[in-house]
């Protein structure tokens, strides 16, 4: 079993920066591929960014492409996105997911899930 905590998220204004960390414990981390994956009121779940056991590999939406960062620290266990030049179009709850493979997991292959952090992107 793998339990995943996000933090970081907050109210901030457009063209703003903002960093989530995802804390994993459990199983040993390195061994999972992670994600991000964001959910606004009314619409579907968005695969955001991911990241493969040892950081070389890393999958963005077009959407956050050179404005989001997704990030590994295998000896803290966490998994962080860097957000920056936030937009009111980013608003959603974040969440982050976890599956054991080597590789970039597809947006459904993930087994384990955070509870999510909002952020809010409002002037």
């Amino acid at each position: 079993q793998v339990q995943l905590v996000e933090s970081g998220g907050g109210l901030v204004q457009p063209g703003d920066s903002l960093r989530l960390s995802c804390a994993s414990s459990g199983e040993t981390f390195s061994r999972f591929a992670m994600g991000w994956f964001r959910q606004a009121p009314g619409k579907e779940r968005e695969y955001v960014a991911a990241i493969n056991w040892g950081g070389s590999m890393a999958y963005y939406e077009d959407s956050v492409k050179g404005r989001f960062t997704i990030s590994r620290d295998n000896a803290k266990n966490t998994v962080y996105l860097e957000m920056s030049s936030l937009k009111p179009e980013d608003t959603a709850v974040y969440s982050c997911a976890a599956k054991a493979t080597y590789t970039l997991p597809g947006p459904y292959e993930y087994a384990y899930w955070g509870q999510g952090t909002q952020v809010t992107v409002s002037s």
